[in-house]
């Protein structure tokens, strides 16, 4: 089912019993965030805070903070529905003859779901403010952790157009509040939005148009954070999650759409001539991202709807909301990740590795090297490139079981062997990295070694009980008391 807005997946949430709402007064600076810390920490339900001082807008937060929301969010019971659905769009041969251009009919009804909807207006529309009506410090913007730079909008929807193209972005970037009208713009090096400013720039620079989206139905809030490759448009993928097309407005003041459901939307520029000192700030590392200069956005005009609710979120030490929402992502890009690894059964990316520090992944070994060849063929993925380490394990190996994982690989290496590095890009959060966005990675071949990759000696057997034995024992094990 998909959530017309964000009111709608509020009121599920509450149907649930997932959602809490909080009518103590609270101070958006710090206090919500510890409150939401040690909620998300023993894997509580979401929190509508409905008495914010000094704000009339209520502040939403951990609404995607468990698998069980995220599944409500994205309208399934498993991942494996969208997996499996992502299988059969990807699964596009040619058609021959007339039945199977026939069967073909109702895949192409789907992908027509998948096309944003340009309408006019929309909820996001109930109050236009224009310049001199408006100020930032009017939102119940968060101030995170003790040492953050400031207040930090967490939770955008940050549109913007490839100069050389026109064609769309969405990413979720954050936003440091400096004053009424401007906050910073965080696009680390390797984003896209980053990527429209670059281009800008080398055409000779100016104003590139900007709007934030605050607030919108969980999937299409989801698709801001999806690791998709260059202008492929995160609405098309939001209407794919949803199964029906994102409604999209034009904004007042910019030449850019935004989501028409959305509860707030921030419309203005960045001007590739400006930078200014944005962070530190309390990053999903569990340390603090060191300050540092990036793009300054000026907000022209402010829209939202009647009573809007402002949604963010906090980051640090995990688990946090966003552990699950990349959870969601690791399970479904598995199709395409077999896509160009076929012998990939399956991969893991645990909470504590902040998805860019571990990937654990399981393979049909099937040749001298394989491992390597999938640690390479990751390294070469848009996102995974970032990856810190990469540990390869046999079909056997439960990704998912650290225990086990740990067991077999440390079993399985001889240290200089089978470990290998690479230097290349890291992720821009690496503050352990030996320059900023350049460093090294490290594969770990854990799958039991072949007489051909240079073992010359018998692999042992695997310790297991007899078949018959677990057979016999499991109709005792009743009686045992145990």
């Amino acid at each position: 089912m998909a959530f017309e807005d964000l009111r709608e997946f509020v009121a599920a949430l509450e149907k649930q019993g997932q959602l809490k709402r909080i009518r103590a007064e609270v101070s958006a600076e710090l206090e919500i965030t510890e409150i939401a810390d040690r909620v998300s920490k023993r894997n509580g339900p979401a929190l509508l805070f409905e008495n914010v001082r000094g704000s009339t807008m209520p502040v939403l937060i951990n609404a995607l903070g468990s698998r069980e929301r995220m599944l409500t969010g994205l309208g399934v019971r498993d991942y494996i529905e969208v997996t499996e659905r992502i299988d059969d769009l990807t699964d596009v041969k040619s058609p021959q003859g007339l039945i199977e251009k026939i069967k073909m009919v109702p895949r192409l009804a789907d992908l027509a779901k998948m096309f944003p909807k340009i309408v006019r207006g929309g909820p996001c529309k109930d109050r236009v403010l224009r310049q001199g009506k408006f100020s930032l410090l009017d939102l119940p913007v968060l101030k995170c952790w003790p040492e953050d730079g400031g207040r930090f909008i967490t939770m955008p929807l940050v549109f913007s157009k490839n100069p050389e193209t026109g064609k769309r972005n969405c990413g979720m970037y954050r936003m440091q509040v400096y004053d009424e009208t401007t906050t910073g713009m965080h696009w680390q090096i390797h984003k896209h939005g980053a990527h429209h400013f670059r281009n800008l720039r080398r055409g000779g620079g100016g104003r590139l148009d900007v709007a934030a989206a605050i607030g919108s139905d969980p999937a299409t809030v989801f698709s801001a954070i999806m690791p998709l490759p260059e202008d492929l448009d995160e609405m098309m993928i939001a209407g794919f999650l949803r199964q029906t097309p994102v409604e999209m407005t034009r904004c007042e003041t910019v030449d850019l759409e935004v989501p028409a459901n959305a509860e707030i939307v921030l419309e203005g520029y960045v001007d590739t001539n400006e930078r200014r000192v944005e962070g530190p700030f309390g990053d999903h590392t569990g340390y603090y991202s060191l300050e540092d200069e990036f793009p300054v956005f000026h907000v022209t005009c402010v829209t939202h709807r009647k009573k809007p609710i402002y949604q963010t979120t906090i980051v640090g030490k995990p688990p946090m909301e966003d552990c699950w929402m990349g959870e969601a992502i690791e399970r479904i890009f598995l199709p395409l990740m077999q896509r160009q690894c076929p012998e990939v059964v399956d991969y893991h990316m645990p909470f504590a590795g902040v998805f860019h520090n571990l990937m654990v992944v399981s393979i049909r070994k099937s040749y001298p090297g394989h491992a390597r060849k999938v640690m390479n063929g990751i390294w070469s993925l848009p996102q995974a490139m970032f990856t810190k380490c990469v540990v390869v394990v046999d079909d056997d190996t439960d990704v998912r079981d650290l225990n086990e994982v740990s067991w077999r690989v440390l079993n399985n290496i001889d240290p200089e062997r089978d470990i290998q590095f690479m230097l290349g890009p890291v992720d821009q959060l690496d503050h352990s990295s030996r320059l900023p966005n350049f460093g090294s990675k490290m594969g770990v071949d854990g799958t039991r070694k072949w007489k051909s990759e240079g073992f010359d000696r018998r692999w042992p057997k695997e310790i297991k009980m007899s078949e018959e034995v677990r057979a016999r024992i499991d109709k005792l094990w009743p009686k045992l008391g145990l």
